[in-house]
């Protein structure tokens, strides 16, 4: 183990964003849909996560299926190089080993959760871009408030020279408790699941890459669960607007804006977008620890030939 873990931990998550991306965009706009609105007193543009895509290919183009792309590559990069590192470095050392030996469930979520609140403080700016450019849409599928931006770097000239570095960190008080719950959720849940298929006696698996693939899934599924609330407010928060001071329109903050999605819309207005929260965080989770996984055996190799040509 080396420094490289959160280089690699960040380029994994870089590979796994290009394919999951257009679900980020469906899950933003699903839970920006009826904001702040009694149930059934609003339209649906986005009735179902495949209309969805219908829907945005068919009034945004194809290529809206990608938007936020670049941010969300910077921030992936930012989270999971600092998470994974931290969490790899972890792991490797025997930190998040109970006394037994065996992988412990509450060190493997606290190892993971540390690393995704210091990844999210470091990258929260670009979780702020990517919403802002995922939800713009035709008028006549729009949903949330809208910003103008044209590109990434230009949002961030705009939020920078109006509200200077706090106004690129607003938002940033959800998305701390966002990361550490996900986080740890997924990392506790990938590191128990693999100790267990590899050690048990009976039913251990062999094949490495199907132990990734399997633990990578039921990473995913804890993730989803433990995320999609605190992701809903997230989004809310980094979407509405502000005035000339660079308070929100809508929210003060985190407290605030539960309470207020709970009296309109209910609990389950917590959970809106959970499908394609799933459907992306399941693959995405998946394939960052897939390819995280595979990058080092990747490096192992490499330092195994270095050494025998010494």
């Amino acid at each position: 183990m080396d420094g490289t873990d959160f280089l690699l931990g960040g380029i994994a998550s870089m590979g796994a964003t290009l394919v999951t991306n257009p679900l980020e965009v469906v899950k933003t706009r699903m839970q920006l849909q009826g904001e702040l609105a009694v149930k059934g007193s609003y339209a649906k543009p986005y009735k179902s996560v495949v209309d969805a895509f219908i829907t945005v290919a068919k009034n945004d183009g194809y290529l809206a299926l990608q938007k936020g792309l670049v941010p969300s590559l910077y921030f992936q990069f930012g989270i999971n190089s600092v998470r994974l590192g931290v969490y790899n470095t972890a792991y490797e050392n025997g930190l998040t080993k109970a006394k037994n030996g065996n992988q412990s469930l509450w060190k493997c979520a606290f190892w993971g959760g540390l690393g995704g609140f210091i990844g999210s403080a470091i990258s929260s700016p670009f979780f702020m871009l990517r919403t802002h450019l995922q939800s713009q849409a035709a008028a006549q599928i729009a949903v949330g408030y809208q910003h103008k931006h044209t590109s990434m770097f230009g949002a961030l000239r705009e939020i920078f020279g109006a509200h200077g570095l706090k106004g690129l960190y607003r938002g940033v008080s959800v998305t701390l408790p966002r990361a550490m719950l996900g986080s740890g959720g997924q990392l506790a849940g990938f590191g128990y699941t693999r100790d267990l298929l590899t050690g048990h006696r009976r039913y251990s698996l062999k094949s490495e890459r199907l132990v990734s693939f399997i633990s990578g899934i039921v990473a995913g599924t804890v993730m989803a669960i433990t995320m999609t609330p605190p992701d809903v407010v997230a989004t809310r928060l980094y979407n509405q607007g502000v005035d000339v001071n660079g308070k929100g329109i809508y929210y003060t903050g985190v407290f605030d804006c539960c309470v207020k999605i709970i009296k309109t819309e209910g609990i389950a207005g917590l959970y809106k977008g959970f499908w394609p929260h799933y459907m992306r965080i399941g693959p995405h989770s998946m394939l960052v620890l897939f390819f995280f996984d595979e990058l080092k055996k990747i490096r192992k190799s490499y330092y195994q030939k270095k050494q025998t040509k010494l």
